[in-house]
């Protein structure tokens, strides 16, 4: 796991740390830099990414949250557009190999970090993202890492460290990065056990290996996926989706983004919204809806919606995105727990807030910010609203279970016992060959699961899909 939170580093001197190979960096008595050097070209960046990694590692908070544009840190709201991209592009390398980073960097000192030197930790691993991933020249990442430990009073003593560690890193890289990614597992322990029990250490190796690799962008289209995926840049792949592996634009800019062609979703999150057969004209309860893309497919393929969804903001996103679609819904905001519409409904398709551990090609800071026991919360929540979904379905009618978990938890193992304590719910398997694209992803039990190790087409930038479980269940008449 990563290094605990500083608490210490206050009231207890720092202890010496020796650099293998460099001199450390001798400073005057009483010596304190402060904020000197804050106007030096890039370094509120590197500031603002070593406190926004120290929030994800130390605090477990989300990255999304603190990389939003309006809500976000206040340190990062501060950057204008271009720093802000670089931050973001050095957090999510940052996590993304973090054990590699934190290798090559061991290999560096003759002895750990002390635990309260926590800061500084976060400094070497800015600038080692830096020096190994991306197109950053050497010099600028170790001269603002310097700077930056000179700033600061918990990590100035050790500006010499940072100096040498990060040079010797530099000259290093090429002949040792390659050997480091091939021994290294890129997740805390709990996450690499927890896929290596559900998946056996071949398919869990592979899982991990392609969460290191940004995920291509998927669109879902109303119409043509051929015409679009030739306008777009991209491949049709076997489920109907159109990607591409990078976007050369931004989304908004895209062709088809203005007059609602086509949304950005999964071709894992693509799926469960398709395993209800023939629904048209049918009342559909779309259950934790936002953003809205399975809404979305609901209502082109001829279902009556009703998009429910806790919270108000998700929400009014979701009616901007049907707004955009020029497609609409009922939209209901309530604690779904809380929910009893006056008449029951055709079908509902639940889609749980979950551990989002398939979506770490995506969020690489998941591994860092969740735990076994969010996990087992959230499982423990899932139930809860899988069981009140059940009551909001006519009888006979079809109920899809699904959430973006890699972890049996919160997929087969909760579904398994979901209907072996439930009476009057039973199994609606997916069938082979009833809709195009989907066997590979079939289980034995007839449900769904896939995996970022899924859909292998010839390079990791084109590949792989979200670790998605949906299993489809029909309430007994």
């Amino acid at each position: 796991m990563g290094p605990q939170p500083d608490r210490t580093a206050r009231r207890r001197p720092q202890r010496s740390v020796v650099v293998s190979g460099a001199k450390r960096q001798r400073q005057t008595p009483g010596r304190r830099d402060g904020n000197a050097g804050e106007q030096i070209a890039g370094l509120p960046a590197r500031k603002a990414a070593a406190r926004l990694l120290a929030a994800v590692i130390d605090a477990r908070t989300p990255l999304d949250g603190l990389t939003d544009n309006e809500h976000g840190h206040p340190q990062y709201r501060a950057l204008d557009a271009r720093d802000r991209a670089l931050v973001r592009a050095i957090l999510v390398t940052a996590l993304r190999h973090r054990m590699a980073i934190a290798g090559l960097l061991a290999k560096r000192l003759e002895k750990p970090l002390p635990p309260n030197a926590t800061a500084l930790s976060h400094i070497l691993h800015v600038a080692a993202a830096q020096i190994l991933f991306l197109d950053v020249p050497d010099s600028a990442a170790v001269d603002l890492a310097v700077t930056h430990a000179k700033s600061d009073p918990r990590t100035l003593r050790f500006s010499g460290l940072v100096n040498g560690v990060l040079r010797s890193l530099a000259r290093a890289k090429d002949a040792e990065l390659a050997p480091a990614l091939a021994a290294t597992s890129e997740a805390p322990q709990w996450f690499a056990d927890r896929l290596t029990a559900a998946y056996g250490a071949d398919r869990a190796s592979a899982i991990l290996a392609a969460h290191r690799h940004e995920a291509p962008v998927d669109f879902t289209v109303k119409s043509d996926p051929a015409l679009w995926a030739e306008k777009l840049g991209g491949i049709v792949l076997p489920t109907g989706t159109v990607r591409v592996e990078k976007l050369q634009a931004g989304v908004t800019d895209l062709p088809g983004f203005a007059e609602g062609a086509w949304w950005v979703q999964d071709a894992a999150a693509s799926l469960p919204a398709r395993l209800f057969g023939d629904f048209e004209g049918q009342r559909i309860a779309d259950l934790c809806a936002a953003p809205g893309g399975k809404t979305a497919q609901l209502i082109l393929a001829g279902a009556n919606v009703t998009a429910v969804d806790t919270s108000k903001n998700r929400l009014a996103r979701l009616a901007q995105n049907l707004e955009r679609l020029g497609l609409s819904a009922e939209l209901v905001q309530t604690d779904l727990l809380d929910y009893r519409p006056a008449d029951l409904f055709d079908a509902v398709l639940l889609d749980t807030p979950c551990s989002s551990t398939g979506t770490v090609r995506r969020h690489p800071d998941v591994p860092w910010t969740k735990t076994e026991a969010d996990v087992e919360k959230l499982a423990a929540l899932q139930r809860k609203l899988l069981a009140h979904a059940v009551g909001l379905v006519k009888p006979g009618g079809r109920i899809v279970f699904s959430n973006c978990s890699l972890d049996p938890l919160e997929g087969e193992d909760l579904y398994r016992a979901f209907l072996a304590e439930v009476s009057d719910v039973a199994a609606d398997p997916i069938r082979p060959g009833e809709l195009a694209g989907l066997d590979p992803f079939l289980t034995p039990e007839g449900t769904l699961r896939t995996t970022p190790a899924d859909m292998a087409l010839g390079a990791p930038a084109i590949s792989g899909l979200d670790g998605f479980f949906a299993a489809r269940m029909r309430r007994a008449i």
